[in-house]
């Protein structure tokens, strides 16, 4: 969905004091032996003024009192040193102590503003992750996040301050996704395994292997006192609903009959939908591949089948052969309201990862221009396309730029523009914790000269689609309607606001929708 600023950093990172230890008090004799009796510290020849020289101080050799300098607090003897986030732990490649570890790895990265999928490819790179290691880990970060508003909440009730470093406050979120899961779902784990892992974990890395019997302690009291803690926890907003209160308040004002329901969806596993390459089989032809391999799936548009249980892409039959591509319900709409004919030019700006340009390729003998601003990003456009035997032309270039726009008008034009990316947060559950109320704003004044832009670029007569994987108001429907009134354009039929309620017929991402016509010259 085009670059969506991901780099935001982590909007809750908690900076209250690090856990220490205090000093133990030293015994009575041990004070009067080293001159320590008594408020003057001078007195016994081994005071702050004596102290190694054998002079006595002010005080025994008659010379007058100082006056008394006020009290300066002591350096502080810990060192703090960059987190080992790369460090390779000697723990079995299959063992959940090491999935627990990278989950907490990426976890702190997003934490330190990383987006998820960025956190756990550093993860997999430093651990040399096998594909077995890379799913437990991947399973873990992503419960974490989905769960760190009640996690946060419940180390907080059993915590003084906030463990430190960040990665030994992930281990304990992780842990606490597995022994903590939501209501009505199997704990993935036996409780017991768990601790015993977590705590094996923690003694495996040497950035807080001198915590170990603080996770342990953690853990287990939170076994003991589950009830009562979770009761206290489920008080606060935070931990009822897994968001920040400003995300939970925007999504109240908008839609105040069916808030909870969008915040559960997002909290919610997403499914596996596929759509059906139309040149290459048509929904009832693949139904039956699939069922001829034992898998159950369900037609919910089109050209869209949805899979009863989650595979792995590797896993679905076609997927190599270009057959299908994994796409979201609701972002199948696009190339259908594009109206698209053959011979057609088409802009799809904001292109990356390129679902929407296949589809477009799919749907009309075309010439199409994909765009992007990353190159990274737009080499995915490349390889979904390769994969699916089509072509179209690749340029990494802002799409809020006409640099490098050869002054041909488009016929069409796609522009799923920059937002803050609140609608597709059940597949990207790290975005509720990176982003601020400010970016929605931002986003909206960044997207708003996009399409100004790409409105040049339209021929008369031509077609506009405006799509967001927004929730908010301000990136869609408001956005929608300021453009229509500067360009006097003139709006066409379209879904609006798709809701992402989780139920029949609704199970797909909350994306936004508007088509605008230019009036001929």
């Amino acid at each position: 969905m085009g670059a969506h600023f991901r780099n935001i950093l982590f909007a809750m990172t908690d900076k209250r004091p690090t856990l220490s230890l205090k000093p133990k008090a030293r015994p009575a004799a041990d004070r009067r032996a080293t001159g320590a009796v008594g408020r003057n510290p001078g007195q016994g020849g081994q005071g702050a003024a004596g102290r190694g020289s054998g002079k006595p101080g002010p005080a025994a050799s008659g010379q007058p009192r100082p006056a008394r300098e006020e009290p300066r607090l002591r350096q502080s003897h810990e060192v703090k040193v960059a987190p080992q986030r790369d460090y390779r732990p000697d723990l079995k490649t299959d063992s959940l102590a090491l999935a627990l570890l990278g989950a907490a790895s990426a976890v702190a990265r997003v934490r330190g503003g990383s987006a998820l999928p960025q956190a756990l490819a550093a993860v997999f790179a430093s651990y040399d992750a096998t594909p077995q290691a890379r799913g437990a880990i991947q399973d873990i970060a992503y419960r974490t996040m989905r769960q760190l508003g009640r996690s946060e909440t419940l180390l907080g009730l059993m915590t003084s301050k906030a463990p430190e470093p960040p990665m030994l406050g992930g281990l304990l979120c992780a842990a606490l996704s597995l022994l903590d899961p939501p209501e009505g779902q199997p704990a993935p784990y036996e409780a017991f395994t768990v601790v015993d892992q977590a705590v094996g974990a923690a003694a495996a890395h040497p950035d807080f292997a001198h915590a170990k019997a603080m996770v342990n302690a953690v853990l287990r009291r939170f076994l003991r006192e589950r009830e009562a803690l979770v009761e206290q926890a489920l008080r606060e907003p935070l931990a009822r609903f897994n968001y920040p209160q400003w995300w939970i308040d925007t999504t109240r004002a908008a839609y105040p009959r069916d808030w909870e329901a969008v915040l559960a969806a997002g909290n919610a596993h997403p499914p596996l939908t596929l759509r059906v390459n139309a040149r290459k089989s048509d929904v009832g032809a693949y139904l039956q591949t699939l069922g001829d391999a034992g898998l159950q799936a369900e037609q919910v548009g089109p050209n869209a089948v949805r899979l009863a249980q989650a595979i792995n892409v590797a896993q679905i039959p076609g997927f190599a052969d270009g057959v299908v591509s994994v796409q979201d319900a609701g972002a199948q709409l696009a190339a259908p309201l594009l109206d698209l004919k053959d011979g057609m030019r088409v802009l799809d700006a904001c292109a990356a990862p390129g679902g929407k340009s296949g589809h477009i390729l799919e749907s009309a003998d075309v010439q199409l221009t994909s765009v992007d601003t990353d190159p990274a990003r737009l080499a995915r456009v490349g390889d979904n396309l390769g994969r699916l035997g089509l072509e179209a032309t690749l340029l990494a270039a802002d799409a809020g730029s006409r640099d490098w726009w050869d002054g041909v008008q488009y016929d069409r034009i796609l522009a799923d523009v920059p937002c803050t990316a609140s609608g597709i947060v059940r597949r990207h559950p790290d975005i509720r914790w990176l982003r601020r109320k400010s970016d929605t704003s931002q986003l909206a004044t960044l997207s708003s000269k996009i399409l100004d832009n790409l409105w040049q670029m339209l021929l008369p007569d031509g077609k506009l689609l405006f799509v967001t994987c927004s929730l908010w108001p301000q990136e869609s429907e408001a956005q929608a309607a300021a453009f229509a009134a500067r360009h006097d354009a003139v709006r066409l039929d379209a879904p609006g606001q798709l809701l992402p309620l989780g139920g029949a017929g609704q199970d797909h991402d909350g994306l936004f929708y508007a088509l605008f016509q230019k009036k001929a010259a």
